[in-house]
């Protein structure tokens, strides 16, 4: 009887160390779940507090190329300028901070936002539904078609579906290099347009995809240039700044000062002066 008793009590603790063990690891995992969803509550918290933080400062600070003419590129004096730049000060202007841009690669432009090295890019941004998944957009402020570009003498290239195989040109990371992917062509990693034009023009490459209003703002830069559009994209690109996610109410100032850039006439002023025309629509 005593035995019994003895086996008795050692499966009672047993089974009581057992019930706390188990106890410990759902506490675990719940634990866990709250550091992770009150971490989220932090960095939506930053985001929203990001406005109050560029108008304490007095800055905002914008990720850029400075390589993309005629969007974001440096003038014979040094001096960065470009559609994205002037729209981007104006911005600034009327949000009653201070633009200071933070240069960078594309390829390494989107892990400069996710570090918070600055608090918007503005690059000419493609706004797509992947992107929209991770960051948020201002509303859009210019439109335009892509195009396929070829050095002049290729006569076989004439369209998209013709770069199978090919050589491109591309940022890697960009909607451009997406869609020379889509039409089977193999991707040459360049840091900008310029760079990949000009291995289009020494023949390094078969072809490169930009943007339409890139390419036009080159050729008058450089009539005699090598290159010519082979084809031209059906459907046209939206382009936004583009921030964390979860800065709603930054976001909300931005596409405000927006319109008011819109509304005024003054957005028109700085588009005929990169484009000769309103980009907008």
């Amino acid at each position: 009887m005593k035995k019994l008793m003895v086996i008795f009590a050692l499966l009672l603790s047993f089974m009581l160390v057992l019930s706390a063990c188990g106890k410990n690891k759902d506490e675990a995992k719940e634990d866990q779940k709250r550091a992770v969803n009150t971490e989220d509550k932090d960095k939506t918290a930053d985001n929203q507090d990001l406005l109050k933080k560029i108008q304490a400062d007095g800055k905002i600070t914008i990720g850029t190329e400075g390589t993309y003419p005629p969007f974001t590129f440096h003038d014979t004096n040094g001096h960065l300028t470009g559609f994205d730049v002037d729209l981007a000060n104006e911005v600034a202007k009327r949000l009653g901070v201070k633009a200071e841009y933070k240069e960078t690669q594309w390829d390494a432009m989107f892990a400069g936002l996710d570090a918070k090295r600055f608090d918007m890019i503005a690059n000419e941004v493609g706004i797509r539904p992947d992107r929209q998944k991770k960051y948020d957009f201002s509303d859009p402020y210019i439109t335009s078609a892509g195009v396929l570009i070829v050095n002049t003498s290729n006569t076989k290239v004439k369209k998209f579906e013709d770069i199978k195989g090919l050589n491109a040109a591309q940022s890697l990371t960009s909607n451009y290099g997406d869609i020379a992917k889509k039409y089977g062509a193999n991707l040459v990693g360049v840091e900008g347009f310029q760079q990949a034009v000009e291995l289009l023009a020494q023949k390094r490459v078969d072809v490169t995809i930009n943007d339409k209003l890139t390419y036009l703002d080159y050729k008058k830069q450089k009539p005699d240039a090598p290159i010519k559009v082979a084809a031209t994209a059906n459907d046209a690109s939206s382009s936004g700044f583009m921030f964390r996610k979860n800065s709603d109410k930054l976001v909300d100032e931005v596409n405000k000062v927006l319109k008011e850039i819109v509304d005024d006439g003054t957005y028109k002023k700085i588009s005929e002066k990169w484009f000769g025309e309103d980009v907008l629509k």
